[in-house]
């Protein structure tokens, strides 16, 4: 998977969560940048990311999860496994 399909799918997630179809992400994309984004809002971007790709995520790493960029490197990562 490249990094532009992930952030197309990525994009796709963050925008069914946050319910903003005009909303775009890239790799310096954190929660300053989006007003919902808080630690309930984190929760459920994570579900919908692991439901999105088949992957799961343990829980330091979900928690740890600061900007769009670090949540793409980690689909990629998990993606080759």
């Amino acid at each position: 998977m490249t990094k532009d399909e992930i952030y197309t799918r990525l994009t796709s997630v963050f925008r069914d969560v946050f319910d903003d179809d005009t909303l775009v992400i890239n790799e310096t994309t954190t929660a300053d940048d989006i007003d919902d984004w808080d630690s309930l809002a984190q929760i459920s971007l994570i579900t919908a990311i692991e439901s999105e790709f088949g992957i799961r995520f343990d829980m330091k790493t979900a928690l740890h999860l600061k900007r769009a960029g670090e949540i793409a490197e980690e689909i990629e990562v998990r993606s080759m496994e």
